[in-house]
């Protein structure tokens, strides 16, 4: 009765609320309104804290944009008697309506996210076997070792911990290929990985045929394993060691929890982070959807299967069929089927894997097309307004997740839009200049408020804007290809990895340069005709200022298509750990600052060193203390590289070079031993960037961005045309030459077996290569010595180039 109640009072306030909005008043009555929801709003930003006040911040912001909406609908669309302002006007309201729905499905989702306390700790005996399943198709094998090391050494029962590397880059359809050389090739990788999986103690699987793309290669995995949990793991997602410890526990608490998923954290630049210089200052762009979007789809049971760093349930897996393989994502397809069967999901909002991201524009592009037309495919096919077993606000959330890859069409129509009034005089918007700034200009305002309050930590200013302009240019073909063929999209496997030798242009910049330069010269346009043509109205002005805005982010933008020089070959993590290094017959305990797979810098004593060191190669090994509970690892081999002064230490780096299959697993204790690392990384970034600074921040790169693509145009790096076309063409994609029909029932193909290899099994010649002879290795080292010191050489000479020139 109570409940009732409640839920009567909710809906009379708010139908009172309406009707008072729905009440006209004059121009400068809505701007003294809106003016003073500003005052009230900043107030409460600056003087409380809490739900409370988060509510009423919240609903004063609302009320604003609902007047606007209001407003936008009854006075400002063109008169029908014009069709192709008035299409073109309708057109622009649909979208900008499309934004006020995420925005308020968005506050509605987030308003409270859920933080989960830790899981109480279990028994060894009482724990679940975990089979851990890395799916991988052409990753490197270094890659691979580092990924299934990590796994083994997770704080976990080894008796029930199972890791299986599952790979479909070895199976028998591409071990029998046509092409001689690819036949080959697979035939050599599947010899390589299996010995690469008996050094490191995982058990190796493929299959016959490349069937249903990762979610066919999951479904094999799931034929062989026997454990009741399933840790999936991207081929580069490299596990924390407590992984485990913080995620199986939950399971116990809620026997119908079907899905513990976890944050994706990454070690490397997306491609905007890196060609801004962002990456030590701002969060990343998937922070927002982890820290803030996934924990308020906790709190309604609606946070989904992200296809890595997530623990699944078996029988709940069993129970749906196994992965489900309609669309080309399978993990959220996954979820929604089970979400809708009763089981229930949990996130915890801890970084546990460290990941790669695309580093080229293009693979960005191209992932990002992936995951556009997978929910796309969802929402075409799976639509979750009409599946069964649902709640209302579960229905609400996997829309909002479906619906926001939508994007690309209001973006462009944003971008593009003044130009019709510039260059063709089209009044799509009927607004006076004074109705412009007591609606307009106030309701942006107050949207950009909000904005920053919910999401201020995880994401500066305008740079939501940016992410969707420079998808949306591809990602808008994306999306008709997947609405007039929603079953054609074929999985795409992102590449990982690609060394950036060079700054250059990428392949996909024409279209930007085209449309940076479309709208320089709509702002020329509107600045001559508002000067010097009669008759033009301060109309003009506030387009104008539309259009300079939108230059502003194809400035960006043509900075993100410049790409920087990639400064590390192998991204590192700064820790802190300790260990011991010995070198020249010298044993000296050492302070471990940051590690790569490639290097690690150690802090030491200066004295400690001997005469010499820094200027000709030593080797040497390092042991690192392991943390509590972990096996020892073995010693790994290391040659000092340069060597710097600070004070009474010196600041060593130590190279590995070639790293032999037990020297991942010492080298995995070390760099993923302790979780808190990544998660002192990203508080380091979440920083609260208020409007003020953060619209100069967006403004200096729309006005200096532009110049540093013209100079590598100017200096001949001009892109291919012929990669503009299709911007996933360069990623591998699955081979399902013997597709099956979409709707089979996914029955597993039959589990091949591990111990048949086309050729007897040898030492992994990988990166993983058994040890040089002893002269080999002493000139080797000192060729890795002399790379050494002049990519040192280099990156400070970069540096100190890039403080010279942030200082001018």
């Amino acid at each position: 009765m109570v409940r009732a109640l409640r839920w009567l009072a909710w809906m009379g306030t708010t139908a009172a609320g309406l009707l008072l909005l729905s009440q006209p008043v004059g121009t400068q009555n809505q701007l003294a309104m809106s003016l003073a929801a500003m005052a009230a709003m900043t107030g409460l930003w600056l003087a409380f804290d809490g739900p409370r006040a988060r509510f009423v911040f919240l609903a004063l912001g609302s009320l604003v944009v609902l007047r606007y909406i209001l407003w936008r609908v009854t006075d400002t669309l063109p008169s029908p008697g014009d069709p192709v302002s008035f299409g073109f006007g309708l057109l622009l309201l649909l979208c900008e309506l499309y934004c006020v729905f995420i925005l308020f499905v968005s506050l509605i989702i987030n308003a409270e996210p859920l933080r989960r306390r830790p899981p109480p700790a279990a028994p060894a005996a009482d724990l679940p076997r975990v089979d851990v399943f890395v799916p991988s198709y052409n990753e490197d094998a270094g890659i691979l070792a580092m990924t299934l090391a990590a796994a083994r050494q997770m704080n976990y029962p080894p008796e029930k911990l199972t890791v299986w590397l599952l790979d479909d880059g070895g199976t028998d359809q591409k071990c029998a290929d046509p092409n001689p050389e690819k036949a080959a090739a697979a035939r050599a990788r599947r010899v390589e990985l299996q010995a690469l999986c008996a050094e490191l103690g995982a058990r190796y699987l493929t299959r016959a045929r490349n069937e249903h793309a990762k979610a066919g290669n999951l479904n094999n995995g799931l034929a062989a394993a026997t454990g009741d949990l399933v840790l999936v793991l991207d081929a580069d997602h490299v596990p924390f060691r407590s992984l485990l410890n913080e995620t199986v526990g939950y399971f116990a608490q809620d026997p119908k929890l079907f899905l513990v998923q976890t944050p994706h954290a990454f070690l490397n630049p997306d491609p905007i982070e890196r060609n801004l210089k962002t990456f030590e200052r701002m969060p990343s762009e998937n922070e927002m959807f982890y820290a803030v979007t996934q924990a308020g789809l906790d709190k309604w049971n609606g946070s989904f299967f992200c296809g890595s760093a997530a623990l699944l349930r078996r029988v709940a897996l069993d129970e749906a069929g196994g992965f489900a393989g309609i669309t080309i994502t399978e993990d959220c397809e996954t979820a929604l089927g089970l979400h809708g069967t009763g089981w229930t999901s949990a996130y915890v909002d801890k970084p546990l894997i460290a990941g790669l991201q695309p580093e080229s524009l293009a693979a960005f592009i191209g992932q990002r097309s992936r995951w556009c037309q997978g929910m796309f495919q969802i929402l075409l096919l799976k639509n979750p307004l009409v599946q069964k077993g649902l709640k209302p606000i579960q229905k609400l959330a996997y829309l909002s997740s479906m619906t926001f890859w939508f994007f690309p069409i209001p973006r462009l129509a944003f971008m593009f839009a003044p130009l019709l009034h510039i260059f063709f005089d089209l009044k799509i918007f009927v607004a006076s200049v004074d109705e412009s700034i007591a609606y307009t200009a106030t309701y942006i305002v107050i949207n950009l408020m909000m904005q920053n309050y919910v999401y201020g930590k995880f994401r500066w200013p305008f740079v939501s804007e940016l992410y969707e302009y420079v998808q949306g240019l591809y990602l808008s073909k994306a999306i008709v290809s997947v609405i007039w063929s929603p079953r054609k999209p074929t999985f795409n496997v992102t590449d990982k990895g690609v060394t950036l030798d060079r700054d250059h242009l990428s392949a996909l910049t024409l279209p930007f340069f085209a449309v940076y330069g479309l709208l320089l010269v709509g702002c020329v346009v509107a600045g001559w005709r508002y000067l010097f043509e009669p008759g033009v109205t301060n109309l003009m002005l506030v387009v104008g200022l539309w259009n300079f805005f939108n230059l502003l982010t194809a400035g960006a933008a043509l900075g993100v298509c410049a790409e920087r020089r990639q400064l590390e070959r192998t991204p590192s993590l700064a820790i802190h750990r300790r260990g011991q290094v010995a070198l020249g017959g010298r044993a000296v305990d050492v302070a471990i600052e940051r590690v790569s797979a490639e290097a690690c810098t150690i802090r030491m004593p200066a004295a400690a060193l001997a005469p010499g060191a820094g200027h000709r190669p030593v080797h040497g090994t390092l042991t690192v203390e392991p943390v509590a509970g972990a096996r020892p690892a073995g010693a790994l081999p290391v040659v000092l590289g340069p060597v710097t002064r600070a004070g009474t230490d010196a600041v060593c780096r130590l190279a590995f070079g070639t790293l032999r299959p037990q020297d991942y697993v010492a080298l995995a204790g070390l760099m993923y031993g302790d979780a808190e690392a990544m998660r002192r990384f990203q508080l380091r970034r979440r920083r609260h960037k208020d409007l003020f600074t953060g619209t100069l921040q967006f403004i200096w790169w729309g006005l200096a961005e532009p110049f540093r693509a013209l100079r590598l145009a100017l200096a001949g790096e001009v892109p291919r045309p012929a990669a503009v076309e299709d911007p996933a063409a360069a990623a591998p994609v699955y081979d399902e030459s013997a597709e099956t029909p979409v709707h089979d029932d996914r029955a597993p193909t039959p589990v091949q077996p591990v111990d048949l290899p086309l050729a007897a099994p040898a030492r992994p010649t990988l990166p993983v290569r058994s040890q040089p002879a002893p002269a080999q290795a002493e000139a080797e080292a000192d060729g890795d010595w002399v790379r050494l010191m002049l990519d040192y050489e280099n990156d400070r000479a970069l540096a100190e180039s890039g403080r010279r020139t942030d200082a001018a």
